[in-house]
């Protein structure tokens, strides 16, 4: 029975809460957090300085901005950690994390979550496998639009770009994919919700591995196209079951999530579609990352650790450095 504290009372913190209450091998140490008005079904702590309980392993649902803060400090007491996404707020802090945790043999995870679907792990291992042959390049579409009282009166008004919201996500979806990001370029849209906030914008990526890649994303624009309307895994975003990521190789291309297949071998044959086995979604992401996790501090390798998470991070941070300096009248190029 692992004892498990969770750092960080929101709306993800909450879930975890839940997932841990309902999982036969975890107990829940409590909830830190120092809005005590915050009620739920355990014990409260305004801190992590104030758990004197044993603990096995903590759950960092703070604000992106406070990650490294209390990962250091929990990695201090030797608390294997997971830690939701992003990992940091900087990349320096995530690289600071990732050798504080080494030095301290403490085991990590980041909440990474969408590596966890089935569908997209099974995507991974059919393109490992050869079925498009080598990958040429990929597309990746996000659009949605965001409720305007999502950006009232809060940090988003300003900070909430997507990049770092949203499009961190599709990174790192990309990264477990095709592989390693090199090089990034980017072409930032208007913002039409009268702040300077980046909304949409459009990135051309290169991979270590030769292949190409675009993404084009938007929070102004409804659409039946992004992950989480594609898997249908967000109850607070309508679910399309639609296409949002398009691979091509050597042998053919496949879409996601899908997973339709096309194989062929030159322009004068159309390509065919070919069935093959799809998995089932069987299991809820959160939970099968809390599973991972308790195998985790038992000596797992992690899906994706805090010095991984650093590399997603990083991207994302080039992009958004990118989009910015454009906005300044600075060359895009990164």
């Amino acid at each position: 029975m692992k004892r498990i504290l969770v750092v960080g009372g929101g709306l993800i913190g909450i879930r975890h809460i839940q997932a841990v209450k309902q999982h036969p091998g975890c107990h829940l140490v409590g909830l830190a957090d120092p809005d005590m008005s915050i009620r739920v079904d355990a014990t409260r702590f305004a801190s992590m300085d104030d758990v004197q309980d044993d603990v096995d392993g903590v759950i960092i649902a703070t604000p992106t901005h406070l990650h490294a803060a209390h990962g250091m400090a929990a990695a201090a007491r030797g608390w294997h950690m997971l830690i939701e996404k992003p990992v940091a707020g900087t990349v320096a802090e995530a690289q600071a994390l990732a050798r504080a945790l080494e030095q301290a043999q403490v085991r990590s995870l980041v909440g990474h979550h969408r590596r966890y679907h089935q569908v997209l792990q099974h995507l991974k291992a059919k393109i490992a496998e050869g079925v498009i042959g080598r990958v040429i390049n990929v597309s990746l579409l996000w659009a949605m639009r965001k409720p305007d009282a999502y950006f009232e009166q809060n940090w988003r008004t300003s900070g909430g770009s997507p990049v770092m919201i949203n499009l961190v996500h599709d990174i790192d979806v990309l990264r477990f994919v095709i592989g390693e990001i090199s090089e990034i370029a980017a072409l930032r849209g208007a913002s039409l919700r009268g702040t300077d906030r980046i909304e949409s914008g459009a990135v051309a990526l290169a991979f270590e591995n030769g292949a190409t890649g675009t993404i084009s994303f938007a929070d102004t624009a409804p659409s039946p196209w992004g992950f989480e309307a594609g898997i249908g895994e967000n109850p607070n975003i309508g679910t399309t079951h639609q296409d949002m990521m398009w691979i091509t190789g050597t042998r053919g291309a496949i879409s996601f999530p899908s997973l339709t297949l096309w194989q062929g071998k030159d322009w004068g044959t159309p390509s065919e579609r070919v069935e093959f086995d799809k998995p089932a979604q069987s299991c809820v992401p959160l939970d099968a990352q809390l599973d991972h996790f308790l195998g985790v501090m038992d000596g797992a390798a992690p899906l994706i650790d805090v010095a991984d998470a650093a590399r997603t991070l990083a991207v994302a941070t080039r992009i958004e450095e990118a989009l910015a300096k454009q906005n300044a009248g600075l060359p895009v190029q990164a």
